[in-house]
């Protein structure tokens, strides 16, 4: 379904037409409104009135989230505080939070990015939404909440943990569209397992799962264990919060971007040149309709291509597909740079391994290691130790095939890995402390 339509099927000229304008006028506010961004644009030697096409956005200098840390916590706000209605903070690693703000009217324009995105997941009116995003200052919970409310939907606000109570609600509620991360998904589904809950018997649907990069892989493992449709979506609080892109149900080759509210590019990340259309390389997004925190080319460290070809769903918008790692995320291991999602594509495939795992880096001397735990079904775990032996060998072998590495296979038994409620913490890094 398409909630609007007059906007989702734009042709490419209107859409880019509707693009320079709110560009235009998005660049002229932050010029005239936020020193930092001023000094930057001065310094690169370009002002509003240079950007007269939308190829003219390569003029502009890119932001950073360092730059977000340095204007802590409301620099680079274009309002004054007194029309800021609320505040979201990324968890962060280090340091002090990245720091975002809304007006009422970016409020209501995220709610209608979050109700598009449960549109393409073919949900509407009359829905129970299983929403297990976590509330707070992380963007996740409150955002999809606001969308599933503006779609008209029903939704069951329990947020993360719990799941015991979760899956009650479920069947209690009749809840028919899931939102969580992808790892809780399948927390949920191994947690049914438990208790003897058929997920066969619940009336959910889909799931529209994002927050973490996830396989192609684990797409189908999660689908088979809950017997729904599993759907990406994307965002992250310094554009916006979830809602930036989603998958529709028609077509499920990418996440349609909502244009009309960012303009996306992909850059190489080592070099900051613009890639040409579907290459693969680091995403980044200027934010063109947001009041209060507007962001210009932001380099999200997200790794992708975008993709301009037709959809069956009607969406004009170009997809960008799913997201395979980040610049950050990814490891160097002997030279060899290495994702995550790499090797999580591999364990998904072999038959007997459950969808738990952890990557364990460690150096020796100068040599780095990398190790992956990686739990087993019951049945496989109480196998013959010979039979484990030759499963060990042939993830390693299929490891070392397709990224030219060695990884070193620990097969654990079931439930030894920690479980999340939210982002899944797949890289244990030793080299680092």
């Amino acid at each position: 379904m398409i909630l609007n339509t007059e906007l989702e099927s734009l042709s490419r000229e209107s859409l880019e037409k509707l693009q320079l304008e709110r560009l235009q006028s998005v660049i002229e506010r932050v010029y005239s409104a936020v020193p930092y961004y001023r000094k930057k644009m001065d310094d690169a030697g370009v002002k509003p009135s240079d950007i007269n096409t939308l190829s003219d956005l390569s003029k502009l200098p890119y932001t950073t989230k360092e730059d977000l840390r340095l204007n802590y916590p409301f620099g680079l706000f274009t309002v004054p505080m007194d029309k800021v209605v609320r505040v979201h903070a990324s968890s962060g690693t280090t340091g002090k939070p990245t720091v975002v703000g809304y007006t009422k009217n970016d409020i209501e324009t995220w709610a209608e990015l979050m109700a598009r995105s449960l549109a393409s997941a073919g949900a509407d009116r009359g829905d129970m939404v299983h929403n297990a995003y976590g509330y707070g200052l992380f963007t996740g919970g409150l955002g999809a909440h606001y969308g599933a409310e503006k779609l008209g939907a029903t939704v069951i606000p329990v947020s993360g943990g719990n799941t015991k109570r979760q899956i009650m609600l479920m069947q209690d509620f009749g809840s028919t569209v899931l939102l969580c991360t992808p790892s809780y998904a399948l927390n949920l589904a191994e947690v049914m397992a438990e208790m003897g809950v058929d997920p066969g018997s619940l009336k959910l649907k889909v799931g529209i799962f994002g927050a973490e990069p996830w396989s192609s892989n684990m797409k189908t493992e999660i689908e088979n264990k809950l017997k729904i449709d599993a759907l990406d979506i994307y965002g992250l609080s310094e554009v916006m919060g979830p809602g930036v892109s989603c998958e529709c149900i028609e077509g499920r080759n990418g996440l349609h971007i909502f244009e009309d509210h960012f303009i996306p590019e992909i850059i190489d990340p080592e070099t900051g040149k613009v890639m040409p259309p579907g290459e693969m390389g680091e995403l980044v997004f200027t934010t063109i309709t947001k009041e209060a925190f507007p962001v210009i080319r932001y380099r999200t460290k997200d790794l992708t291509r975008l993709s301009g070809e037709p959809c069956a769903c009607g969406r004009t918008f170009r997809r960008m597909q799913r997201v395979t790692g980040r610049t950050d995320d990814m490891l160097i291991i002997r030279g060899v740079n290495v994702f995550p999602s790499q090797i999580e594509h591999v364990l998904m495939s072999v038959k007997g391994v459950e969808p738990h795992y952890q990557l364990i880096v460690n150096r020796k001397g100068a040599l780095d290691t990398l190790e992956a735990q990686v739990e087993v079904s019951e049945d496989l775990f109480s196998d013959e130790i010979k039979a484990l032996e030759g499963l060990t060998r042939s993830i390693e072998k299929e490891i070392k095939d397709l990224l030219g590495i060695t990884c070193k296979i620990k097969l654990v038994e079931p439930k030894t890995i920690q479980r999340s409620e939210g982002k899944a913490k797949r890289v244990i890094d030793n080299r680092e402390i």
